[in-house]
């Protein structure tokens, strides 16, 4: 494999996203359908015609209408209203109306009034007139008059079962509120009985004044308890100094012939008082020791330790300091006992709080109780008046039993159904279109022939080098023109010159390939008039190019330029006669042809001969450019053995011609051989195709004439 095919195998490939395979597949049936037209008219032809057929020997349909409007609202004394739903309303009367039990009873009078009844109901449709209350009712029968009087039989049989069931309503309503009454009635005078009973052993009076009494009572003991809490917490953090201080500027304010029998709550005044005595008996001995150490400090400055008098005032201090430490401990003794005391009395008053809280919550559930009672007993006769008064005021034969449902539009004599006809043949016409189509998608599912530009990129590895416009002949049985300078077919040229574009620059830092071979899967694809077309273009940019008839059995590219056949390359190969004068000019310049010569059947083993390896590198030697034109890959051995000789190979495909099968079959083929193929030409595509990109023609026509092709 050389340094071109090398290259192009490692090009990257654009693969074709789902959105743009959607978008092409979606073009594609939209071609489909606006090619195929013609089969979509024809069935819905056949449509129309086949249903005319059975519609005309069929007996003619009669319709009668008639409309009824129905009130949707029911008055009840006292103001209240009774609403349905208007949705669930509407659709129950519908039902209602065509009910099995309303047809029986107007095909029972329509048949016992009729002579020849048939043998079953006509066909009844109920629809509603929107945003209204308005009933469209239709009878349709062979028979117009039966299909009137079963109409307006059905209309009647609907009010008559409407009465019959609003009957049957307002006795039960009746009944139903005076069980109610009774029901209520045993209620209120059982909820009476309880009140009575529970007030009989408790006294409201009693439990109102109680409970305000123990609430201001218990509000005084919660006082208490929070100032012997203070008191207590103050005890755990004084010292005794402190607290003799304390104890010695309380005193001074609270009298010291306080009375021993003052009530429990004067407790805390009469500790007070009473530890006063001891407070005063510490401080005082304590201020006199203090007297006695400063005299004997004074007396030290002059006397000496040993003096009787310096010894007497020593004893002295001694006692006094003996009588302040039992004066202290007397202190220490009454303060833990205050402690303790006070702890004491902080249980007591929790305890007596506790018990009043229960009483308190008891009384207080007992006047719940009481409120209850007396609430349920004026909520069961407050229901017992309203509903007794709406079961005395109630007139049931008047007021539920009002008239609701009435014939807006008496059932109209029977005409021809010519709607039902015409949405037959519509309906008909449909079907054989929709049918259609799914025949023309079948059948396309089922042909595998390539279409699009998304469908060669996603069935072949191979990339696309150009996409070649389809063109029609100037006549029905001619050949296509081959490109000019000023060609007025722009789009089709400006498509060879992308072609030729591809060759230059695809290739990349490879070298230029100069020996080109154009091939085919089968005949008929447009390789010869691809090859010759190109040939054009390259040798407009100034390239001399030699384009060379490969195809011994039935080339053609003499014709397309009107020149001789013969002698051409089987000469060559056959080493009859050298190349170079068989070579002949063209109207073109720096474009020369190669003719195939006389016709052979040994072509295969020409191009494996040694001579055809000369001519081509000579050839190639020679010109820039080396255009081979050769047979079909699957109808000659031409194509795969010539391919490994040459520089690259370009596939030319036809769109919606070519089987994507004998494509990749063909494909395979080169493979094997080791040809270096470049990429695909595909041929012919419709302009109208999805991802076609030469469309603007407008852009091309507002040019002036081409100077170069």
């Amino acid at each position: 494999m050389n340094a071109i095919e090398d290259h192009a195998a490692a090009l990257p490939r654009r693969q074709p996203g789902a959105k743009s395979q959607f978008l092409a597949r979606l073009a594609h049936y939209r071609e489909l359908l606006v090619r195929k037209w013609w089969v979509l008219a024809l069935g819905a032809c056949a449509g129309l015609l086949l249903e005319a057929t059975i519609l005309h020997f069929q007996r003619p349909l009669y319709v009668s209408v008639g409309q009824m409007i129905v009130n949707v609202k029911l008055p009840l004394p006292q103001g209240a209203v009774i609403t349905e739903e208007l949705n669930n309303f509407l659709g129950t009367q519908a039902s209602l109306m065509h009910s099995d039990i309303v047809i029986d009873r107007a095909f029972s009078r329509s048949a016992a009034a009729a002579t020849n009844a048939p043998a079953a109901p006509p066909a009844l449709k109920v629809s509603v007139s929107p945003r209204t209350s308005i009933f469209l009712l239709q009878s349709t029968s062979p028979d117009p008059r039966f299909a009137q009087e079963f109409l307006q039989n059905a209309m009647e049989e609907y009010i008559h079962l409407k009465r019959d069931m609003r009957k049957q309503a307002s006795e039960t309503t009746v009944a139903e509120l005076t069980q109610e009454v009774l029901g209520l009635e045993k209620d209120l005078r059982r909820a009476e009985e309880e009140l009575a009973e529970f007030q009989s052993t408790n006294s409201m009076v009693w439990l109102e004044e109680q409970g305000n009494t123990l609430g201001a009572y218990l509000s005084t003991l919660n006082q208490r308890l929070e100032a012997l809490h203070s008191e207590h917490d103050l005890l755990q953090t004084l010292t005794l100094d402190q607290n003799v201080q304390r104890l010695q500027t309380l005193g001074s304010a609270v009298p010291l012939t306080a009375d021993s029998s003052a009530a429990p709550e004067d407790s805390l005044t009469n500790s007070l008082v009473n530890s006063d005595s001891l407070a005063l008996d510490y401080l005082k001995a304590k201020q006199q020791l203090l007297l006695m150490k400063a005299e004997q400090q004074d007396l030290a400055q002059y006397l000496r330790p040993k003096h009787p008098k310096m010894i007497a005032t020593a004893e002295e201090i001694a006692r006094r300091e003996r009588l302040l430490e039992i004066f202290r401990q007397q202190n220490l003794e009454q303060l833990e006992g205050r402690k303790t005391a006070v702890a004491l009395q902080m249980q007591n008053l929790e305890k007596s709080i506790q018990e009043w809280n229960t009483r308190i919550v008891d009384i207080s559930r007992r006047s719940a109780e009481y409120q209850e009672l007396k609430a349920n007993a004026q909520r069961i006769q407050g229901l017992y008046q309203q509903l007794l008064g709406t079961v005395q005021t109630l007139d049931a034969n008047k007021e539920v039993g009002a008239e609701t449902v009435s014939i807006m539009e008496p059932a109209t004599p029977a005409v021809v159904d010519d709607h039902q006809h015409r949405s037959s043949l519509l309906l008909a016409a449909i079907g054989c279109v929709a049918a259609s189509i799914g025949l023309l998608f079948l059948l396309d599912r089922l042909d595998d022939r390539v279409n699009s530009f998304s469908e060669v990129e996603a069935l072949f590895e191979e990339p696309v080098l150009v996409q070649i416009p389809r063109e029609k002949p100037a006549s029905r049985h001619g050949q296509l023109k081959l490109i000019e300078r000023e060609d007025s077919r722009y789009p089709f040229a400006e498509a060879y010159r992308n072609l030729r574009s591809s060759l230059f620059y695809m290739t990349g830092p490879a070298p230029r390939p100069k020996l080109l071979l154009l091939t085919s899967s089968i005949p008929n694809e447009g390789k010869s008039l691809t090859a010759a077309n190109l040939a054009i273009t390259l040798a407009n940019s100034g390239s001399s190019v030699l384009l060379v008839d490969a195809d011994l059995r039935k080339g053609v590219l003499h014709h397309r330029f009107g020149l001789p056949s013969q002698p051409g390359l089987s000469a060559v190969l056959t080493n009859t006669q050298p190349w170079e004068p068989l070579v002949l000019p063209t109207s073109y310049p720096n474009l020369w042809i190669l003719p195939r010569g006389a016709v052979s059947r040994e072509s295969s083993e020409l191009f494996l001969a040694e001579s055809t390896r000369v001519f081509l590198k000579a050839a190639s030697a020679q010109y820039e450019f080396v255009l081979l034109d050769t047979a079909p890959v699957l109808a000659a051995d031409d194509a795969t053995s010539l391919a490994p000789h040459v520089d690259a190979v370009l596939f030319v495909l036809r769109a919606e011609h070519t089987s994507a099968r004998v494509a990749h079959a063909a494909m395979d083929l080169l493979h094997q051989r080791h040809a270096p193929v470049l990429g695909i030409v595909f041929n012919a595509v419709r302009p109208t195709s999805g991802d076609y990109y030469y469309k603007y023609k407008d852009y091309y026509a507002s040019y002036p004439a081409a100077t170069s092709a």
